[in-house]
């Protein structure tokens, strides 16, 4: 058996070397994940990361429950103030510690928001009706019932499922929700709470068609958007809370700079319902669903939001730019992509392409791995299961955080083409040219920001560091 030695030499080696492969060998572009900033991921190592801050509002004050956290205090209300101003918005609740646990922490707000005035004596209930995208269609999994929203919307009792209604899509782009069916929809079924947001995300939600049909009901629906995939892309792709969205939820390290954590924001002014709504939604956070809030990301998504409030609008407009200039490259090199063509077939940072013509969308995901291309299979809208999925979802955005230019997607997708429809090995060069994108941008350049990294790393490891 090998000494403890002996494994923590290993692990490390292995750790080394996955380093190398992902940020040094492959494309990444899978649409959900990032690779941070050093700064962000120094705040992330920090001693923070091994703390706890439990907090809550108690007769108008928020009391903590540890000492030693004046610090981690100040940095989260920093953090909330970043953020806010990244959403232009009153209220930010960052303690969910994924984009899956925000979404379930509205829907617990959401059944205590509804209860508040039952009679006494009367038991609580659950939602009566949720709209959401369809799982099939790009809808995301913490939406539905077999996810965050298990258990907090009633059932049919002739059916024993959820009422759970679709949103309903065009016949010729399922991507594309189709408004008059929609407003038949709304007015047959009046839902509670409608959540927008997809993980399969190439067009922008009809926020504000369904915000106008609303806005007169007596009992009014709770608009949420799910932004997960999208946040980096808030105001350039999309601004929910200007369109009617009473809360958008999202995680923070897909297009947005941070770590992995999920976050809650919307504007709840005082004396109104909503108001309720979002203590409901603060209690849901502590002590509903979390206690120790990773302090460690905590601090780091302060940084990343430093560096997207900074970068923001020149990074967005490269986000989209590269997108359809990547899509039309797939396009016009025989790859069938996904959306309207009209449209450059995506508004946001997603590519989606069809490989059934050369094998299953599993097998090509594979494949491209194999050579260096980093992707994930993807069920379209006409396939039965992701087990016979057709379909791969790529996304641009950490390639463009690391210098790609829309001439240089052009030329990735002659590599992406040559391994799917030719099935030819690309490895070698795929890894060469990735030799030319080592560098990222939009944040602090290295050499400014190693100082203050190696700073932070001399005060974990307690060495001098030479200034």
């Amino acid at each position: 058996m090998s000494s403890f030695t002996d494994k923590v030499r290993t692990l490390a080696d292995r750790v080394e070397r996955n380093n190398v492969w992902r940020q040094r060998e492959c494309f990444n572009l899978i649409p959900s994940e990032s690779t941070p900033s050093i700064l962000v991921k120094m705040c992330e190592i920090s001693d923070a990361s091994g703390r706890y801050a439990e907090h809550r509002t108690m007769k108008g004050e928020e009391v903590y429950f540890y000492q030693g956290i004046d610090f981690i205090r100040d940095i989260e209300v920093e953090a909330q103030k970043e953020m806010g101003k990244y959403f232009n918005c009153g209220e930010v609740e960052l303690r969910p510690i994924s984009g899956q646990m925000a979404n379930e922490v509205v829907f617990k707000g959401m059944v205590k928001f509804i209860n508040r005035n039952r009679p006494q004596g009367r038991p609580s209930r659950r939602m009566r009706l949720v709209m959401n995208n369809d799982l099939t269609k790009g809808g995301h999994l913490s939406a539905q019932p077999m996810g965050a929203l298990f258990n907090f919307v009633e059932e049919d009792p002739a059916t024993g499922k959820e009422r759970v209604v679709h949103f309903p899509v065009l016949a010729d782009n399922p991507y594309k929700t189709d408004l008059p069916k929609l407003a038949e929809l709304l007015d047959k079924n009046r839902p509670e709470l409608m959540v927008f947001g997809k993980s399969m995300f190439i067009y922008q939600e009809p926020v504000k068609f369904v915000a106008d049909i609303v806005k007169d009901w007596p009992e009014k629906p709770v608009i949420m958007f799910d932004m997960a995939h999208v946040l980096g892309l808030y105001g350039a792709f999309q601004e929910p809370l200007a369109e009617g969205v009473d809360v958008v939820t999202g995680s923070t390290h897909k297009t947005f700079f941070g770590p992995q954590r999920g976050l809650i924001a919307g504007n709840f002014p005082q004396g109104t319902p909503q108001r309720n709504l979002w203590l409901d939604i603060k209690a849901r956070a502590f002590p509903g669903s979390t206690s120790n809030h990773h302090l460690g990301t905590l601090l780091a998504l302060l940084m990343a939001a430093y560096e997207m409030n900074e970068f923001k609008e020149p990074f967005q407009k490269q986000v989209r730019a590269n997108a359809k200039a990547f899509a039309r490259a797939l396009k016009d090199k025989g790859i069938p992509v996904e959306g309207d063509e009209k449209d450059g077939f995506t508004e946001t940072h997603q590519v989606l392409i069809r490989v059934k013509p050369f094998g299953n969308g599993m097998a090509i995901a594979r494949r491209l791995e194999e050579n260096n291309i980093l992707t994930n299979y993807q069920a379209l809208p006409d396939d039965e299961t992701f087990l016979v999925s057709s379909g791969i979802r790529m996304g641009v955005q950490e390639m463009t955080r690391f210098g790609m230019m829309e001439k240089d997607f052009d030329a990735l997708a002659g590599y992406v083409a040559d391994a799917v429809i030719r099935n030819q090995p690309v490895k070698d060069e795929v890894r060469k040219y990735r030799e030319g994108f080592l560098e990222m941008r939009y944040c602090l350049p290295v050499q400014d920001a190693l100082p203050a990294a190696a700073k932070v790393f001399a005060s974990i490891f307690g060495v001098e560091v030479e200034r």
